[in-house]
């Protein structure tokens, strides 16, 4: 194994492929799409090394069905693509989801336009995934660990939502396996279909609809429950956030992702200028850190929302918020002509002119930041 204290010179989607190895996943499967695509090839070239495989689907659904198959043996499995691709994983993920299976699924994002798609789902029942979402490649190799650590835990589907920024952005960093085990330990895997228990039974069913061996019928209504008491055990221990100047905060920044670190150099302008701008920023897309934002905006005089895309998290803020504190848009739909997120939003001093205005109660043009 590669994982090792030194540090190096990584692009985004190698320095998650070894992350991943390093947390001990052994196989991936995906379908080709940019900006997904090279955190495939990275997979496929260092997975046979470390005993693992990697299978470049023929599409995305059967990306998600081979990747289903490997988790349901209680290996560390994950698979991804883009917000594109996920739309056609979705079906596979509810149904993963209600039948339990730990896996990891890494958006590499063209964008902030796929929030409410991690969030909310496009699936069919009542379900939410974990997701986690990283400002840098740093902070993407810890987050890729930590995401498998998650999945075994609450035995439930993290999703991780890079973008072109993470995925091609190289940066200094170090691969070593964290072992999160020591403090917080994970139940066995004795649900896993791993063929040793062979026999009328003894055969092990995991399935998203409650079925189990030796009952003559199933109680849907039971089994959705429990599921949903679980997601409202995940809601109230996963919650993950960074503030940044809110003590005496006037206009409080909410942005994540990427997008987060142009935040933090406009404030380090504004502050310069007098103007008291802090920063709040959502690791944990869901569960949403609902309750640390409402303290972080407590004395301010207004929220602003900065997003790339025509508002979406900003549901989540006023919905967190209730009213206490105006909430205003100053993000927008924000891309390149190819679609792949590098839009003109991305730059700290075009942040900062729009945070100004919404600091002095100007109104901040909606529609596409050019």
């Amino acid at each position: 194994m590669t994982a090792s204290t030194e540090r190096r010179l990584m692009e985004g989607s190698e320095a998650i492929a070894e992350a991943a190895i390093a947390a001990g996943c052994r196989f991936f499967s995906g379908y080709p799409m940019t900006p997904f695509t090279e955190l495939l090839e990275h997979f496929a070239r260092r997975l046979p090394d470390e005993g693992g495989a990697c299978i470049n689907a023929e599409s995305e659904l059967e990306a998600i069905g081979q990747a289903w198959g490997a988790a349901a043996t209680g290996a560390r499995a994950a698979t991804g693509s883009t917000g594109q691709g996920l739309s056609l994983m979705q079906e596979s993920m509810s149904e993963i989801t209600r039948a339990e299976i730990p896996i990891v699924v890494f958006n590499m994002a063209r964008g902030q336009g796929d929030y409410y798609q991690a969030t909310r789902g496009g699936g069919h029942g009542d379900y939410r995934h974990i997701v986690l979402a990283p400002e840098s490649v740093g902070e993407a190799v810890r987050i890729t660990q930590e995401a498998f650590h998650l999945a075994d835990r609450w035995r439930h589907p993290v999703l991780i939502y890079g973008d072109y920024l993470i995925a091609h952005t190289a940066e200094a960093v170090s691969i070593e396996p964290i072992d999160f085990a020591t403090k917080d330990p994970l139940p066995p895997k004795d649900w896993a279909v791993d063929g040793r228990l062979g026999g009328t039974g003894r055969s092990r069913n995991v399935n998203p609809i409650g079925m189990e061996k030796g009952s003559k019928g199933i109680d849907p209504n039971r089994f959705w429950q429990a599921l949903s008491d679980k997601e409202d055990r995940i809601a109230a221990a996963e919650q993950r956030w960074e503030a940044i100047g809110t003590e005496d905060a006037e206009l409080l920044i909410v942005a994540f992702g990427t997008l987060a670190r142009f935040a933090r150099a406009a404030i380090r302008d504004l502050r310069a200028e007098g103007l008291r701008v802090g920063l709040f920023r959502p690791i944990s897309l869901w569960p949403f850190p609902s309750e640390a934002l409402v303290r972080a905006a407590a004395g301010c005089r207004r929220v602003a929302c900065l997003e790339q895309n025509a508002g979406q998290m900003i549901d989540d803020v006023r919905l967190a918020l209730l009213g206490s504190v105006p909430v205003v848009p100053i993000g927008g739909i924000s891309t390149d002509p190819a679609g792949f997120g590098i839009g003109a939003l991305l730059d700290a001093e075009r942040i900062a002119g729009r945070a100004r205005d919404a600091y002095h109660g100007r109104e901040v043009p909606r529609g596409v930041v050019a």
